[in-house]
């Protein structure tokens, strides 16, 4: 990681003032019409290879636990300063060329601050991954698929304690989104067919640049490709500054290049496969869904969905017509997406077959007011917002209520949807203080997003993200209703006539609204095109108001616009087409609703799971155990016979026959070993509780046995037939386990012996 950081560091433009006596580095400039002042920066990180830990060179041979703030100024201070730029350069209306250049080079600079301080915050926090990933494979938690025929990259089998694990983080979504929220689950085919995801431009945009081993047929993703080769170049000691300076700006830049410039990079840099070091294909755009077809003939291409929304967005009007024609309300859907990474990695955070939960919270776009807002208001989470980071300032704790009233967040739906994403991370095991919400910038946002928050946990591979969460505005439903003629709208009965439609304003008797639609000359359509003529005409008549606008300055511009439907293209010219404006009075108002989308990657929300409940016992680095909320524990209890005695059996049998039917999933840990080792087998996968029969369980009336805590391993004795309640209400998280302790005996020992009597 510090690697990396310190090959960011070398992109600012700025030079920083120094805090260590070491030679002095100054950065790459780019040629830009507004370029950054300078600053002198100097800074030197070792990286020990065998630990893989740092060290900053600071003065008087300080370590880099000390002076943190310090140390983050001159970096914090180069962000804020290239992110004035970018601001600065967008208000002058500087070329696009150059203000993509600068933007490049303000994300550089938040990686490299970034990288910064996860490099300096405590190494006791982060978890050791090779045991993590030791323990997950042997246990078998999930493993590559196909491991017999040597695995395939990027996709993975549960084994039964990763199923059971993913299947109670999946209930416990449920549970908290779809019953609480009461949220129209619906189930779409995975199979798409490509013109709705050309509609939603899947087909033409969801791609990434490939190159391909000539001789072995090995695919790479070019851009990662190419960073990691000029990486290793500028890591020679013999690499002259000016060449290292040179390479360092194609890295800033990376993100931006063309087909035709990243192909003339790999010429000029001579890329070569890192594997065999053949030869390389030039780069080709590479489509990251997976393509079929569906039917025998083969006529009809199609897709495995990209993501589960579209099917959402397709059924609207039959939601609606569920929800008896109200706004708002919200669908939602859990199921399997794919995406044909080129290079999936580090184990369930990239992969080409993933879970996901969507939901989509349709909304009348003038009234963006939740009504449970309030329940949220009050909590206090870390958010990252846009202007914090184009500042170099840090994330901060906000209550979600400040949050919305200062404008951080866009408006209270979204800042309630935020609130209970928060509220279920944390309720199924990710730890708060690795929690952040980061909100897009808004170079990164979609031309129709109105604001855009994404959850992101710190984990060994950094903060990633877990959750989107969007206000998408009416994007997809005006997309799929152009192409289809089909309105995707909701209906709102007016209590006063209106005049219809997008810009209005109010008087004191009715809101006065314009209607901007296209006016077609029919027989200059028809003499043109024929039996196309009705095609044409059905398209123009359901396009909204910004297309049509877009359309009309075009028309104005050049005299002719382009349309697609039904397959074909068609060019409308001054003659065949023209927009009318006008106002019309209705007594129905027809609203193309908004969309927030909070989207969950499930296996990546397993994964930061992992990790943040991962532990080693104190004093015995050999004993691992996951530290589960009960509720999404792949088992609530074990139920664990002290020996292989057959008069333990009848016991062991009625507490599992009890938990069975109260729902209770339970393991019963009757192999070999001690009941030392065996409780340790159980704390590695996690097992939140422990049942115990012992000889005091036979030989005494009323019947008890012991009930161990997994975390604290302290334990209780209580009679027998009360335990399969007592497990359940602490799995259902309506008991505590401090409750537990307060309300029966602290087990201190066994009594008795096989030896013993029973007592009558």
């Amino acid at each position: 990681m510090l690697r990396s950081a310190v090959s960011a560091l070398l992109r600012t433009n700025a030079e920083i003032p120094s805090v260590c006596a070491v030679p002095r580095v100054l950065f790459v400039r780019h040629t830009l019409r507004y370029p950054p002042q300078n600053r002198s920066f100097s800074l030197s990180v070792r990286l020990h290879k065998k630990q893989k830990r740092a060290w900053l060179l600071l003065e008087k041979g300080q370590t880099m636990d000390g002076n943190m703030e310090k140390i983050l100024a001159p970096l914090r201070l180069a962000v804020k300063d290239q992110g004035d730029l970018v601001r600065q350069m967008k208000q002058d209306g500087v070329p696009e060329v150059d203000i993509t250049k600068a933007v490049a080079e303000l994300k550089a600079r938040k990686r490299t601050l970034e990288a910064q301080e996860l490099a300096l915050q405590p190494r006791d926090d982060m978890v050791d991954r090779a045991k993590l990933e030791d323990t997950l494979k042997r246990r078998f938690f999930y493993d590559q698929a196909f491991a017999i025929y040597g695995g395939v990259s990027g996709l993975y089998d549960f084994g039964p304690v990763g199923c059971a694990l993913k299947n109670n983080i999946l209930q416990a979504w449920r549970q908290h989104f779809i019953q609480e929220e009461q949220i129209l689950e619906v189930d779409c085919t995975m199979l798409t067919p490509e013109p709705v995801l050309k509609t939603s431009g899947h087909v033409d945009k969801f791609a990434d640049y490939m190159v391909k081993d000539v001789k072995n047929g090995e695919y790479f993703r070019a851009d990662h490709l190419l960073k990691v080769h000029l990486q290793k170049l500028m890591s020679d000691k013999k690499c002259p500054a000016a060449k290292k300076a040179e390479m360092e700006d194609v890295i800033t830049q990376m993100d931006n290049y063309t087909q035709q410039e990243l192909t003339d990079l790999f010429v000029n840099y001579n890329v070569k496969s890192p594997m065999t070091g053949n030869d390389l294909t030039p780069p080709i755009s590479f489509n990251l869904m997976f393509q079929t077809s569906i039917g025998p003939g083969g006529n009809m291409p199609g897709y495995l969905r990209p993501e589960t929304a579209q099917g959402i967005f397709l059924n609207f009007k039959r939601l609606l017509e569920f929800n008896q024609g109200k706004l708002p309300f919200a669908a939602a859907q859990i199921g399997n997406s794919f995406r044909n990474e080129i290079s999936p990695r580090s184990g369930l955070i990239r992969v080409r077959e993933f879970t996901m939960a969507e939901i989509e919270h349709f909304v009348d776009p003038n009234e963006k007011v939740h009504p449970k807002f309030s329940n949220v208001a009050d909590l206090e989470i870390t958010l990252y917002s846009s202007k914090a980071q184009t500042s170099g300032q840090s994330a901060q704790i906000m209550k979600l209520g400040d949050a919305v009233e200062q404008g951080v967040i866009n408006n209270s739906v979204l800042g309630y949807f935020i609130g209970r994403i928060y509220l279920y991370l944390t309720k199924v095991g990710i730890a708060k203080e690795k929690l952040r919400f980061r909100q897009h910038m808004d170079n990164e946002m979609a031309h129709y997003a109105c604001d855009c928050w994404d959850a992101e946990t710190k984990t060994s591979y950094g903060w990633i993200e877990i959750v989107g969460c969007a206000d998408r505005s009416c994007y997809d439903l005006k997309c799929h209703a152009r192409v289809t003629k089909v309105p995707l709208v909701a209906e709102k009965l007016l209590k006063e006539p209106i005049s219809l439609n997008h810009s209005y304003s109010l008087t004191s008797s009715h809101i006065v609204v314009n209607v901007v639609q296209f006016e077609p000359n029919k027989g200059a359509i028809g003499k043109a095109y024929k039996k196309d003529a009705k095609y044409i005409m059905e398209y123009l008549a359901v396009c909204d108001e910004c297309f049509i606008t877009e359309q009309e300055q075009l028309l104005n511009e050049t005299g002719e616009f382009t349309i697609e439907t039904e397959g074909k293209s068609f060019k409308l010219t001054k003659d065949m087409v023209s927009v009318k404006r006008f106002q019309k009075i209705l007594h129905v108002e027809e609203i193309v609703p908004n969309v927030i989308e909070p989207s969950f990657g499930i296996g990546r929300i397993m994964y930061t799971i992992l990790e943040h409940t991962f532990h080693v016992r104190e004093g015995d680095e050999q004993r691992t155990y996951f530290s589960f909320p009960a509720t999404v524990a792949p088992y609530k209890c074990s139920i664990l016979p002290l020996s292989q005695n057959q008069e333990f059996m009848p016991f062991v049998r009625e507490l599992s026959e009890a938990m069975t039917k109260d729902g209770v999933s339970h393991k019963v840990e009757d192999s070999s070993g001690s009941i030392g080792r065996r409780y340790a087998r159980t704390d590695e996968i996690g097992v939140a509780f422990g049942i115990t029969i012992d000889f005091d369980t036979v030989n005494k009336t009323p019947h008890t046995a012991t009930l161990r805590d997994r975390d604290s391993m302290r334990q209780i004795r209580a009679e027998v037939s009360e335990l399969p309640t007592v497990v359940r209400d602490l799995a259902n998280g309506t008991l505590t386990w401090a409750e537990v302790e307060s309300k029966f005996p602290i087990f201190e020992g066994q009594e008795t012996s096989k030896k013993d009597v029973a007592e009558e």
